[in-house]
């Protein structure tokens, strides 16, 4: 534990989202006085992430934002950081000496050269699970926008057409209480979509070798198969894998191939896990009915990108975890984390633990 008369030094590098002021409020809110607490404030989202792949001395982060000089000096001699975007590569932990606790407010530590964190011991923790209510809300939204066609008439409408043609029989899409479901992924966003969808009596299928099904899941009638099965016999298929060395670019052409004709596809998880070239010509072809993309390869996504002009897809710009409920929550998580070190007790959600 600290000593009564030492305020350790905690700065708080808030965007425009999770800001500044948030933080602190929470920090403040569980710790009291204890701290001698400085703020400072990213562009984000008004200015887009940048990537460590594309930058000298950077290399290895990804989903940051924020200069790397700029950002050292903010932190000057503080012991603890909390943030969401600001990038700590290895250069740049050097430079920090008495840094100790990084407190990254999202669900992993993406910003973090976690290898020169662990050099230095300086402990990482993170906040899973901080917007799984949210993206899993978004994606059932997107699930009955394309599934019922609210892109196609909404598109249409402001380009001056009435689309009754929609309410065809040929073209009217079916209720999700008459659809199998495939959720690709089973962790924190995954579960909350099943337990959404179930509640709209969709039947449900699960792909995720790492996990087991409750018995809550079972008695509701949710399956937990093989990809080839979920693929092969869902309506809709959703994403919700994190990005690994083996999930990457995992949904290709044979996968998409594999799926019903007719079927819908979601991504409200990462692009890099799609092949969205092949994605395209599924939804060319029309073997696939449409497809809800929330996140892309490349971000932001590129004017000349195909799937921007195919009437079958509906997309937004990566927004699903945009809700006030995901900003108390990465809030709430930092604060009791930090409330954690102050007091001498152990991280909650340490990041990558030295073996």
């Amino acid at each position: 534990m600290n000593p009564p008369d030492r305020r350790p030094k905690l700065v708080i590098i808030g965007d425009r989202f999770l800001s500044p002021s948030a933080f602190e409020a929470a920090i403040r809110q569980r710790c009291g006085d204890v701290l001698d607490i400085e703020t400072a404030e990213l562009r984000w989202p008004d200015q887009p992430m940048q990537h460590g792949y594309a930058e000298p001395g950077m290399e290895g982060l990804k989903e940051y934002q924020g200069d790397a000089a700029e950002i050292v000096n903010w932190i000057g001699d503080a012991e603890i950081v909390v943030t969401q975007l600001a990038p700590f590569s290895a250069t740049m932990i050097e430079r920090i000496p008495n840094l100790k606790l990084i407190v990254v407010a999202r669900g992993g530590p993406v910003n973090i050269d976690m290898a020169a964190a662990r050099k230095r011991k300086v402990v990482v923790v993170n906040a899973p699970g901080r917007n799984a209510s949210a993206v899993a809300e978004f994606t059932i939204g997107l699930i009955i926008a394309e599934t019922r066609l609210i892109t196609r008439g909404h598109d249409a409408l402001r380009e001056g057409r009435w689309r009754g043609d929609l309410y065809r029989a040929d073209l009217a899409g079916p209720e999700l209480s008459e659809i199998a479901v495939g959720v690709i992924g089973y962790g924190h966003v995954g579960t909350k979509v099943v337990s959404l969808l179930k509640a709209f009596g969709c039947r449900v299928l699960i792909a995720d070798p790492y996990v087991q099904l409750s018995t809550a899941d079972a008695r509701d009638g949710v399956r937990r198969v093989t990809l080839d099965t979920l693929l092969g016999e869902s309506d809709v298929v959703t994403l919700h894998a994190r990005v690994t060395p083996e999930t990457r670019g995992f949904i290709g052409r044979a996968e998409f191939a594999a799926m019903r004709k007719g079927a819908v596809f979601i991504n409200t998880a990462r692009g890099p896990m799609v092949d969205y070239d092949a994605l395209t010509e599924a939804l060319k072809s029309g073997h696939l009915r449409g497809a809800a993309l929330e996140t892309f390869a490349v971000e932001p996504a590129p004017a000349d990108l195909q799937l921007l002009r195919l009437e079958n897809v509906t997309l937004t710009p990566h927004i699903a975890g945009a809700s006030l409920k995901t900003i108390q929550r990465a809030a709430d998580a930092a604060a009791e984390e930090v409330r954690r070190y102050v007091t001498g007790e152990g991280p909650l959600n340490p990041c990558d633990p030295a073996p």
